[in-house]
């Protein structure tokens, strides 16, 4: 029986003993990996925006069946306020985590700008999800083999980190920000997965594939609908359910246990370019992220 936790905050599920939180479960890949993971008898958190499409997405895994359970978990990656509210309600559910899946994403044609006046992909795509990561791992180094993926994408390689003007207020172009969130993405994954090696946490990124989702649709307007309605006729791209899998496999598999620091596509390991393998990009992009969010 699926359920919001909101009514029980702080039961325990006894279907399963292991526990997952999925970031922008509420459509999508989020969706469809909340969906698979209760099949195969998880506790998992959708953690969603939206309080209305949050409960519409937990009866549609209702609906999908399985032995697991899900709830709901309110989380605004664009207002920090809000991550940290949405890192204490998750404290006082569970006291071990055995996946956390940093799935959310945004893209964006015009610039925009989180709450706390951060570019919006790179604020939502890597300083939500990297002080939300550090918020729970506690919680994931609880957990006796704990793993963290990292939906990223291959539009990192169109990217670079724009130290010099990384939210972009001096120039702006859709492709460059979104480049550059999904590279953050993959060297915050790498420099991660160095800092909890010896917790025994395995940090590994992915790129999906082309994924037809509503990445990019804007929910006020619809502007976006009819490229996504076009899109979704071509045989080429995926369905969020096939795009699900790389990040299921990381998550779930055995053949993966104990692998750490790597970038699958299709389930398979895939050569990083050099930039995303730069460490000391990546230590400087953590210091960096550490003063943007207010981490010490």
């Amino acid at each position: 029986m699926l359920h919001d936790s909101l009514n029980d905050a702080k039961g325990e599920s006894k279907l399963t003993a292991k526990t997952a939180l999925v970031t922008g479960a509420n459509s999508g890949m989020g969706l469809a990996t909340s969906a698979e993971l209760v099949k195969r008898g998880y506790r998992v958190l959708m953690a969603c925006r939206s309080r209305e499409r949050g409960e519409e997405a937990l009866r549609k895994v209702e609906e999908t069946g399985g032995p697991g359970s899900a709830e709901l978990v309110l989380c605004d990656l664009a207002d920090l306020s809000s991550i940290r509210h949405f890192a204490e309600d998750v404290h006082g559910r569970i006291s071990a985590l055995d996946v956390l899946i940093n799935n959310a994403g945004v893209v964006s044609l015009k610039r925009q700008e989180t709450r706390d006046g951060f570019e919006l992909a790179l604020g939502v795509n890597h300083l939500g999800h990297f002080l939300a990561t550090n918020l729970l791992l506690d919680l994931i180094a609880n957990s006796e083999k704990g793993r963290i993926v990292v939906v990223a994408s291959g539009a990192y390689k169109a990217g670079r980190i724009h130290f010099d003007d990384p939210h972009m207020r001096k120039s702006y172009n859709v492709v460059k920000s979104y480049g550059q969130s999904k590279l953050a993405n993959i060297l915050f994954a790498r420099e991660l997965a160095l800092r909890v090696y010896d917790s025994g946490i395995a940090v590994n990124a992915l790129h999906p594939g082309a994924v037809l989702t509503q990445l990019g649709v804007n929910r006020g307007t619809g502007f976006g609908q009819g490229v996504y309605r076009a899109l979704g006729r071509l045989p080429s791209f995926q369905t969020p359910e096939e795009g699900a899998s790389t990040a299921v496999y990381l998550a779930d598999s055995p053949e993966v246990e104990g692998v750490s620091r790597e970038y699958f596509y299709r389930s398979r390991p895939k050569r990083l370019d050099r930039k995303a393998e730069d460490d000391d990009t990546a230590a400087k992009l953590w210091e960096w992220s550490e003063k943007e969010v207010g981490l010490s």
